[in-house]
């Protein structure tokens, strides 16, 4: 059975192509998919937007009627990093549905892919660092309410701390947090995961799989997750222009396989997000980024 993958046409909210965000990347990504038939001939899961009252689980209420009524104050928006216009907002929300959705198909069927989410510097009251609003944080929280689960874990291994996450959940005993990342890249004021894993500058392949492994041992035993949300942001690699770690595309295909992989053995269902990746070249940013999908189906 293939791993069911998930996509939008509004993941792609058409920036310039000289913004610092490379959003034409989400495009980019589903075409190589389908180019390259890691994609079925079903083709994708295409989800709806989040609902309100689901962002609102994570969310501080005017935030969430902030970002859809696009009321968004400036300090947030110079937070986020781009202006939260009408596009912006639905592909915000439609990020967060494809993360929620991944999450129940993962709980269906074992394992599935979002091809957008990530977004974990969006905290409570507001986002930052490119994130709106924070999907992973959303789509816990729903399964939580709704009792589809009663355990929550979070491997970030976006090369910046999920300090969005960590603060969401930072009284919720349901939901382990943990974060392998730069330790003196962005944010400059970390917040606390239950777990951070914090490596130093050039940190390459087999460091930080030595340290992945560990902190995988770590996170399962002390939360006993019913599901896995997996980060597995490519801005760890050595060309990420905001990345200060060092990780080889072999480097990213291993991580990608052990988390899963470790998951899988042990029969827990994972719901995996793109994260972070930054360059100007797009098709070869797509492409790297296109190495979970193509590791994820090793276990379909």
């Amino acid at each position: 059975m293939a791993v069911p993958i998930i996509h939008h046409p509004a993941f792609d909210a058409n920036f310039d192509a000289h913004h610092r965000f490379p959003m034409s990347k989400f495009t980019r990504l589903a075409e190589i998919l389908r180019e390259d038939g890691v994609v079925g001939p079903a083709g994708y899961h295409v989800p709806a937007p989040a609902l309100p009252g689901w962002l609102r689980l994570a969310h501080d209420p005017r935030y969430v009627d902030q970002v859809l009524f696009q009321a968004v104050p400036a300090s947030i928006e110079k937070a986020i990093g781009f202006a939260v216009d009408e596009k912006v907002a639905m592909r915000s929300r439609c990020a967060t549905g494809g993360t929620v959705l991944a999450a129940r198909l993962a709980l269906a069927e074992g394992l599935a892919c979002n091809t957008a989410g990530g977004s974990h510097h969006a905290g409570r009251s507001g986002g930052a660092g490119f994130s709106v609003f924070n999907d992973v944080g959303v789509a816990a929280s729903l399964l939580l309410a709704d009792g589809d689960v009663g355990r929550v874990l979070v491997v970030d291994c976006d090369v910046h701390q999920g300090d969005g996450t960590a603060k969401i959940f930072a009284d919720e005993a349901r939901v382990f947090t943990l974060s392998i990342h730069a330790e003196r890249n962005y944010p400059t004021e970390k917040a606390q995961s239950d777990l951070d894993v914090g490596l130093p500058d050039a940190t390459g392949d087999a460091a930080y799989l030595e340290a992945l492994g560990g902190a995988l041992d770590h996170g399962f035993a002390a939360a006993a997750p019913e599901i896995v949300f997996y980060n597995a942001g490519v801005d760890p690699h050595r060309d990420d222009r905001l990345g200060r770690l060092a990780l080889s595309d072999e480097g990213l295909a291993e991580r990608d396989r052990r988390v899963i992989g470790y998951c899988r053995d042990r029969g827990v269902a994972v719901a995996a997000v793109i994260g972070g990746g930054y360059s100007r070249d797009i098709e070869a940013l797509a492409r790297r980024h296109s190495i979970l999908h193509r590791v994820a189906g090793e276990f379909g």
